[in-house]
């Protein structure tokens, strides 16, 4: 299916409810440009520096950090309900030792503008260069938060990617209806 460009937030709405429900697929690649990809439950779009950004959430010890340390490009991919099974594998086994592509039948293709791949089968693509990285600061966080996240203090850095381009689907309204009105599950 043809992908056509869009304005980074006119899927902003669906972004989020897939990102809250299954999740969606971060893809960061090496210098030599393999791929691999990680699922991701936290992150957002918005306005920072008068640019456009995804925000996303990586900890230390996820093999993605270490390719967005080498590589500031990565895609953020909205995946379709009829993907949960191949989001929830992403996010349950690491790239160090496994081929998550070629384990859930994933097609790494060429990104437009950035060098780290998308995710074929998707249907929203935000590619994005990362223009500002910084640790989250254990001190500054509410306790609550503390408690239930970082138990083992496996703190996240704060990826600050722009957004270069942004395309989908054709009928990427239809394959990512939201149900319901308001956004479910978020506050």
């Amino acid at each position: 299916m043809a992908k056509v460009t869009v304005h980074y937030a006119e899927y902003f709405r669906q972004t989020m409810q897939r990102l809250r429900e299954d999740g969606l697929l971060l893809v960061t690649a090496d210098r030599e440009g393999k791929p691999n990809v990680m699922t991701i439950g936290w992150g957002t779009i918005g306005s920072i520096w008068g640019r456009p950004v995804f925000v996303v959430l990586v900890r230390p010890s996820r093999f993605s950090y270490s390719r967005l340390e080498e590589n500031p490009d990565f895609t953020v991919n909205v995946p379709s309900a009829e993907l949960a099974a191949a989001t929830a594998h992403c996010g349950k086994v690491s790239g160090r030792d496994r081929d998550k592509f070629r384990e859930t039948g994933l097609t790494a293709a060429p990104a437009r503008q950035v060098r780290a791949p998308i995710i074929q089968e998707c249907v929203v693509h935000y590619e994005c260069r990362t223009i500002h990285r910084n640790d989250l600061a254990p001190s500054t966080l509410a306790q609550t938060i503390l408690d239930e996240y970082y138990p083992r203090d496996d703190f996240h850095r704060i990826y600050f990617g722009e957004i270069l381009a942004c395309y989908a689907e054709e009928d990427a309204s239809e394959r990512l209806r939201v149900r319901g009105g308001p956004l479910t599950g978020l506050p």
